[in-house]
């Protein structure tokens, strides 16, 4: 689930180790997004519950859409469905483009999810603290396209390309996971 707290990993509480904190900052209209999809599945597949993926929101301007979707996304995990509606918006991001904010409302019902509630959602705005503060936080850090990963204080571009960037996370994983 988004959250505005900064990219830091939490220190170990008593008994065991908080997990490792993975944000990936995300445009739900952008095609390098949904191409990232797999490298982010076989991490949370690799390390589950000790790798905390974080959902932040970057949308871009040169995607009309992503603000609206960027709002969406954070009314899919108030219902409790937040990286499915990812996925299956990041599966539709030409769809997304050319229909607009119909498909939100579309992938919400196809998920079982409260659409109306999501169409409130988009028009009173409730969102728009979160995604304003993940762009703001983004910006501060250095993020300047998406995909981008930030591990460790380590920011990982892959908007350009995505290659090598799994094997980086996980070194970077392993080293803070003692593994």
């Amino acid at each position: 689930m988004s959250e505005t707290t900064p990219a830091t990993t939490p220190e170990p509480s008593s008994g065991s180790a908080a997990p490792v904190v993975l944000d990936v900052w995300c445009e739900l209209q952008c095609p390098d997004c949904h191409a990232a999809l797999d490298d982010v599945r076989a991490l949370r597949d690799q390390y589950g519950d000790r790798l905390d993926i974080r959902l932040r929101h970057f949308p871009l301007e040169k995607h009309k859409h992503a603000y609206a979707a960027a709002q969406a996304a954070e009314e899919a995990f108030e219902q409790g469905q937040g990286w499915p509606y990812v996925e299956a918006v990041l599966a539709r991001t030409e769809q997304l483009g050319e229909r607009g904010e119909r498909v939100l409302l579309d992938t919400a019902r196809e998920l079982g999810l409260d659409a109306e509630e999501f169409d409130t959602a988009l028009i009173d705005g409730r969102h728009l603290l979160i995604v304003d503060a993940d762009q703001a936080e983004g910006k501060a850090i250095g993020v300047t396209g998406t995909p981008t990963y930030v591990i460790d204080g380590e920011r990982l571009d892959g908007g350009k390309s995505q290659e090598g960037l799994r094997a980086r996370i996980q070194e970077i994983a392993d080293r803070l996971l003692g593994g």
